[in-house]
């Protein structure tokens, strides 16, 4: 497997607090990797020392070949950068945004020509080439900043929580975008905290607390979770909580429509007849059974469930 990106150890610190707390990457050429976790967990923090734009505390990245932050100048004229918020002048139109972006990446006037008439059409543009970048709704953003950000061709493309305020079409639209670019050979790092987006990856990694919780394929992740999945239906919802509330192997439990959703460690012996049995007196009648994990199910039991142990205030 060819690799991209490299990581080791690779840790920041603001202060007393480790933002990132020592984590290990390995992210393949020519995939989607991802990058899932609550508000500070570590996901910009990490995609900006990768990018050159912070320095680690310590450890050790290589990017494409190149050592940063020793040759992070090289490293920057090959990847493109999306940041969370629209970091385009919003005074300029469409296409002078992306006529300046092309004279910042150096690119001849040829080369000028082509791309931005190539980008226009991509990111369906063209109907809005002369609208201010300021007065463009949010799914017009992100498609002129994708854009902006791929107008040097760049082999690798770390995108920073890139969907958020913008609606589900325009994010099902992106994401084909983003799959356009892998098959061209890109390489693509995303940071998102949408589930669904997570599950679009080939390759994911969720942080929590600066640290890696859980890595891998995403069906891979939910086969090999850590935890035992009980569905139940059919019930009192609120009889059923109190009753569960008692169950010291429950761990966590949601409910998704007509039905909750029970999370126990991974071992428990014989986990629906002892969810059954919490249920006797208030609900006879519930259905109960294991199901398979989901990805949000990962999540938590990633999470949420080790979050249990006590967390060191720093890095080792």
């Amino acid at each position: 497997m060819s690799v991209a990106i490299t990581a080791r150890d690779l840790a920041r610190r603001f202060g007393a607090k480790w933002a990132v707390a020592g984590i290990d990457l390995d992210v393949p050429r020519a995939q989607i990797y991802g990058f899932l976790g609550p508000n500070g967990s570590g996901k910009s923090t990490t995609i900006r020392m990768l990018c050159g734009l912070l320095v680690p505390t310590r450890g050790t990245v290589t990017v494409l070949g190149h050592p940063a932050p020793k040759e992070s100048e090289v490293v920057r004229r090959k990847l493109g950068y999306m940041t969370q918020r629209f970091s385009l002048w919003e005074d300029l139109t469409v296409r002078e945004n992306l006529e300046f972006m092309c004279r910042v990446y150096g690119l001849g006037r040829a080369a000028i020509r082509e791309r931005i008439a190539d980008r226009m059409r991509r990111y369906d543009l063209e109907g809005i080439a002369a609208q201010r970048a300021g007065t463009l709704s949010g799914g017009q953003r992100q498609r002129l900043a994708l854009g902006a950000a791929t107008l040097h061709d760049p082999e690798l493309l770390l995108l920073d929580e890139p969907t958020n305020a913008v609606d589900p079409q325009s994010r099902r639209d992106f994401w084909e975008s983003l799959f356009e670019l892998v098959g061209r050979g890109t390489t693509i790092l995303v940071s998102t905290h949408y589930m669904d987006e997570a599950e679009r990856c080939h390759r994911l990694a969720i942080l929590d607390a600066g640290r890696v919780a859980a890595e891998g394929e995403p069906k891979d992740l939910a086969r090999d979770i850590d935890a035992v999945v009980v569905e139940i239906g059919e019930i009192d919802f609120a009889a059923a909580r109190r009753s569960l509330a008692g169950v010291g192997a429950v761990r966590s439990i949601a409910q998704l429509g007509n039905r909750l959703r029970v999370l126990l460690p991974h071992g428990t012996a014989e986990p629906a007849r002892l969810i059954r049995a919490a249920l006797a007196d208030g609900n006879p009648g519930a259905r109960v059974e294991l199901v398979g994990a989901s990805l949000e199910d990962v999540f938590v039991a990633a999470t949420r469930l080790r979050g249990e142990a006590a967390r060191p205030e720093r890095a080792a």
